[in-house]
């Protein structure tokens, strides 16, 4: 039986990332992944996101910010394309990762503009 927090979290886990990739995420795990969905959506989705003590544009500001320093590209991807639901400018965008040229190297930068362009590219794509 999910808990409150799994529910809080998949609500807005939804919200943010989109009903169909969610929904895809749970409909591909297997008994292998499935507790690391479950546990993102309770813990980060219903635990952290769901709090009162930052909107979710400046979760997006962090999280982009953060996933970058981290290298993780396809998470960078899905954040930006959940910034832009959250709204954030492509401007606020650029801005944001020039930050992070500045603060954790061109190279992530270079890495985090080439990302976020892809993901301009596919949410122009869908409509």
């Amino acid at each position: 039986m999910p808990s409150e927090l799994f529910e809080k979290g998949l609500k807005v886990r939804k919200e943010v990332l989109g009903e169909a990739y969610v929904e895809a995420a749970f409909a591909n795990a297997d008994d292998f992944t499935r507790p690391m969905q479950e546990y993102a959506t309770e813990a980060c989705w219903g635990a952290i996101w769901s709090r009162e003590g930052l909107d979710r544009r400046t979760r997006s500001i962090i999280n982009l910010s953060m996933i970058s320093a981290l290298n993780r590209p396809h998470e960078l991807k899905l954040h930006v394309k959940a910034a832009l639901t959250n709204g954030l400018t492509r401007e606020e965008i650029c801005e944001i990762m020039l930050q992070i040229a500045c603060y954790c190297g061109v190279p992530a930068g270079m890495d985090s503009f080439r990302i976020a362009r892809e993901a301009f590219k596919e949410v122009d794509a869908a409509g």
